[in-house]
């Protein structure tokens, strides 16, 4: 059994590398290296980590704001589907209307289906539904629907000839297109 010795290495290769060094300049840059690495360490971590916290507390605040804001838009919209649907049956009523003026205009049927017409579009107007005027205006693909293009004398191209469905805005949102007849210019 071979004794190692701590002072000297038996191997050639530790040998080699082995070099001794003064005992007195080698601690006091080792201690002063560990004191400014450390301290510069944990204050590049402090500033990361103060950094993180602000952009995690910005980022919550955002997150805040956007759920108000996406709230909000959802109660204010929230009756858009039965509105949907109930300008579905405004329609069906207007064209019994017009059926029962053919009755004449005095008949009762007519004057008590234009009251209550009148009076579902009070309601509708209320609750933010606004009807879209599109007979003789320019063409606006955000509030028409271009169902037909036909040559008209009276209005210049690209205006609505006529409406053939109604369209609504829901408090300021389009709630659904008019359709409607796009001149085509003049007759060639």
């Amino acid at each position: 059994m071979r004794k190692i010795s701590k002072d000297k290495p038996d191997d050639p290769k530790e040998r080699s590398t082995f070099s001794p060094e003064p005992a007195c300049a080698a601690p006091s840059n080792v201690e002063q290296t560990e004191t400014e690495d450390p301290m510069a360490g944990l204050q590049a971590d402090l500033d990361r980590f103060r950094d993180l916290a602000l952009r995690s507390q910005a980022d919550f605040e955002n997150y805040k704001k956007r759920y108000a804001r996406e709230k909000e838009e959802a109660i204010k919209y929230a009756n858009s589907s039965l509105l949907e649907r109930l300008v579905t049956i405004v329609d069906n009523f207007e064209l019994g209307l017009s059926a029962a003026r053919g009755e004449g205009e005095d008949s009762p049927i007519y004057s008590g289906m234009r009251l209550v017409l009148k009076q579902l579009n009070d309601f509708l107007a209320e609750n933010g539904l606004q009807p879209i005027d599109a007979v003789s205006q320019r063409f606006d693909p955000n509030l028409h629907e271009a169902i037909a293009h036909e040559p008209s004398e009276e209005f210049p191209e690209g205006t609505v000839i006529r409406q053939t469905r109604r369209g609504y805005k829901f408090k300021g949102r389009l709630l659904r297109p008019s359709s409607v007849v796009v001149s085509s210019g003049p007759a060639k």
